[in-house]
């Protein structure tokens, strides 16, 4: 059985976790899985934009218990690089050249949390609960906090990750973990339609172009990020999809991306 599911749907790739009985917890291979999906949706040039979902009842409940017995027994080598495995992960999704939106039907725990936290956008169901339970079983949420800390910012950050806490529906728009929430009949049509939006009524070179900026920019001093802007917005005004644009803009026609 395949651990991951690809398949595309009107230019919008969709990846499934596959791991239904194991509430698509993250083993090695799901995440070399996962890994090998992304990039093929990242080269893939019949799709724009990239829905992340998953079958069962769970989005994905973290770390797989079996597999972290197993790790006890690595040496420190070993782990460092299952862990980099992981982060190699969280890294592509959060700097692929393609939109992903989080399609969230169920519980997202732990490396779940971090899972859905990577992507662009975050559809759920007011049932799902979100939350970062590392601390609990005294572990760390190590690599996600370098990635929630840049999307919600320390102070709402430190609340999650040092309290464990799960949470759910408008608390987790507030908190800035989820952008829609949506009930189970309709969040695979709403998060499609939102999808199909984007591929419909913007560039993609735009989107990747937007997307990679606002991770630079963040490591830059504002002098830095400023004369980088400043380049990068001349440099995209001889891009081809810019022309296009402008052109279609000022002829009032309509445009198709």
């Amino acid at each position: 059985m395949d651990l991951v599911l690809y398949e595309v749907k009107d230019r919008v790739g969709y990846i499934a976790l596959n791991r239904a009985e194991k509430r698509n917890a993250l083993s090695y291979e799901l995440v070399a899985a996962l890994k090998d999906a992304f990039a093929r949706g990242e080269d893939d040039p019949n799709v724009k934009i990239i829905i992340l979902c998953a079958k069962g009842e769970s989005f994905c409940a973290g770390a797989d218990l079996a597999y972290l017995q197993q790790l006890q027994r690595f040496s420190l080598e070993e782990n460092l690089a299952d862990s980099d495995h992981l982060k190699d992960l969280f890294l592509k999704i959060y700097q692929l050249k393609k939109i992903v939106i989080a399609q969230v039907q169920g519980h997202a725990l732990a490396g779940g949390c971090g899972l859905a936290s990577v992507c662009d956008f975050v559809f759920a169901v007011p049932e799902a609960r979100f939350g970062y339970t590392e601390v609990r079983i005294g572990f760390i949420p190590a690599i996600v906090l370098v990635f929630l800390i840049r999307k919600i910012g320390e102070q709402r950050a430190k609340h999650l990750l040092l309290s464990g806490e799960l949470v759910q529906g408008d608390e987790a728009i507030q908190l800035g973990l989820v952008n829609f929430i949506e009930s189970d009949k309709e969040l695979e049509g709403k998060t499609f339609e939102f999808a199909r939006k984007l591929v419909k009524n913007n560039s993609g070179n735009s989107m990747a172009l937007t997307k990679q900026m606002i991770d630079r920019v963040q490591s830059m001093s504002l002098q830095d990020a400023l004369a980088y802007a400043a380049r990068m917005n001349a440099e995209t005004r001889a891009s081809e999809d810019c022309k296009k644009g402008i052109s279609t803009f000022l002829t009032k026609g309509n445009l198709t991306w």
